[in-house]
């Protein structure tokens, strides 16, 4: 009986000792997220411009905090936004901040999965009042 003791002692050292000196590689996915040319605040300033240019904010009922998702494809474009809360003429308040996105002229560097570019979603709050838009 003693001798199946040390036997069996013996085979998971052996065992051990195998799985010790086999060598495993693995493989680091690096995953980045989508990037704006200079970064988010160039990206908030740049919108921000584009939506004093060419909207009219007195015309929606738009005060305090709105979360933007804006959805960047593989090929580094906007393909769609989504805003929240809904406002009073909500259907036309999207159209126009989308008029104001597609008019900024960079590029964004799309998403990275497995070294793969995919579509991801950018979101960012914007405190608006009647007065000025403050960014958070």
């Amino acid at each position: 009986m003693l001798k199946l003791f040390y036997l069996a002692i013996a085979l998971s050292m052996s065992s051990l000792s195998y799985s010790q000196t086999q060598s495993q590689t693995e493989v680091t996915v690096a995953n980045q997220k989508a990037e704006y040319p200079g970064g988010q605040e160039v990206f908030r300033n740049e919108f921000m411009r584009m939506v004093y240019a060419y909207v009219d904010l007195t015309a929606y009922a738009v005060n305090g905090k709105f979360s933007f998702i804006i959805t960047i494809d593989k090929n580094g474009k906007m393909s769609e936004m989504k805003i929240h809360p809904k406002v009073k003429y909500d259907e036309e308040f999207k159209q126009d901040m989308n008029f104001a996105m597609k008019r900024l002229k960079k590029k964004w560097k799309p998403a990275i999965q497995n070294g793969v570019p995919v579509s991801s979603n950018i979101i960012f709050d914007i405190n608006f009042s009647s007065e000025h838009a403050d960014h958070d």
